[in-house]
């Protein structure tokens, strides 16, 4: 404890030891969303949706148009039923107004840097899945350092998402910390998408460069979730739901969450994240918040979604979202289509991914190392800078949000 904390304040060292040591310090020791979610029947959240008439959804519009309090996690349950599809056009006309009112015209751009394809899970639907015979890589710092240097000829990225597979003896809280150390002289804004964390090693990395942190829970069904993760660290529904809590309680600056949809019914999951955000906003109100709807798309695994949510669904639930919550950031990958991205980035979408590879090494060190899934937006950085350009937005490279906090 006493060589990691030379280089902090007296204060963050006192927080620090805390986090390790208190009893009552909360989400380090376990407790969180975990210990609440159960009050929620995924039987009676599926029958919100199902029973939601025409009328509830008119209320419901009504009540946000004229903005004077939020809208209720049932509520946006309302607006992501077949009843509402028929005032999908009022929807995006109301998700467009708040989005310019909190955002203005731009769309934020990040690139993900993936890391390490190795991994000690074995979830079903991954390509990364521990049991997929194909050769592993976990870049040295010198092929990190030689990826920052790609990504920079790209385009002009401030915004850099590092994502590794869940094999902490190989890309621990030793590997991230060098990893943020060579990033950090070549994009000014780092997340990571890696394992969950305790809170001390979220504390240090913060320190260490760190701004945001992505998961995803995959699927808040308790009993289905165990049927797609059988094996390693992530079988753990508690410790993976309960990390998000852990990131507040290390004070990260931004924390991403999503549900990767398909794997089980999809209104189910994100009635579920819309709960689990406003808990979290409530708890944890210093950090700012991020959105993703990551649709099923083909990996090495084979695997086939169980519930499909099309093209006009997906963009009913992004006008929902944006209803329910006009602060949160809702980002959109290359998992989407280019003509689907350019079509929705003017109607709540706030950031997107570009030029994105999705294997480790993949823009200059290890091309052909095994990949996690299948880009679908294969255009380059500046194709996508000048597609958001043409529909009257301006992209913004670098985050300046993290330079005022």
């Amino acid at each position: 404890m006493n060589g990691m904390t030379e280089h902090l304040t007296a204060g963050d060292a006192h927080r620090l030891h805390k986090m390790v040591s208190d009893p009552d310090a909360g989400a380090v020791f376990g407790h969180g969303f975990a210990d609440i979610i159960d009050q929620y029947s995924w039987e009676d959240t599926i029958a919100l949706v199902e029973n939601t008439s025409e009328a509830d959804v008119r209320r419901v519009i009504a009540k946000a148009r004229r903005n004077v309090k939020p809208l209720t996690p049932d509520e946006f349950a309302m607006l992501i039923s077949k009843s509402a599809l028929p005032y999908l056009e009022e929807m995006a006309a109301l998700s467009q107004r708040f989005t310019q009112e909190r955002f203005g015209k731009t769309i934020s751009l990040y690139i993900p840097m993936y890391v390490s394809n190795a991994c000690t899970n074995k979830c079903v639907y991954c390509g990364f899945n521990h049991d997929n015979p194909f050769a592993r890589t976990t870049l040295t710092m010198e092929q990190v350092e030689n990826e920052c240097k790609a990504i920079r000829k790209l385009g002009p990225f401030e915004n850099l998402l590092i994502v590794a597979g869940e094999y902490p003896s190989l890309c621990g809280i030793d590997y991230l910390e060098k990893v943020l150390g060579v990033c950090r002289p070549y994009f000014h804004n780092l997340t990571i998408e890696v394992q969950p964390m305790r809170s001390a090693d979220y504390f240090r990395l913060t320190k260490s460069g760190l701004n945001g942190v992505v998961c995803f829970q995959e699927t808040y069904h308790r009993e289905a979730y165990r049927k797609y993760h059988p094996r390693g660290m992530k079988s753990h529904f508690d410790w993976r739901l309960n990390g998000f809590d852990r990131m507040g309680e290390a004070g990260v600056h931004k924390i991403g969450m999503g549900a990767l949809l398909g794997l089980e019914d999809w209104r189910g999951d994100v009635v579920m994240l819309a709960r689990h955000l406003r808990y979290l906003q409530r708890r944890y109100w210093r950090s700012r918040y991020s959105v993703n709807f990551p649709r099923m798309r083909p990996s090495e695994s084979g695997f086939q979604p169980k519930s499909i949510i099309n093209d006009t669904e997906l963009a009913q639930l992004t006008f929902a979202f944006r209803l329910f919550d006009h602060d949160v950031d809702i980002s959109y990958s290359t998992r989407e289509a280019s003509d689907y991205r350019d079509n929705i980035l003017t109607l709540g979408v706030t950031s997107m991914s570009a030029g994105s590879q999705t294997e480790p090494g993949g823009y200059c060190s290890t091309p052909d190392a095994l990949e996690q899934f299948e880009v679908s937006d294969g255009r380059s950085p500046m194709e996508v800078e000048a597609a958001i350009r043409s529909r009257g937005y301006d992209p913004v490279w670098k985050d300046w949000d993290a330079v005022f906090d």
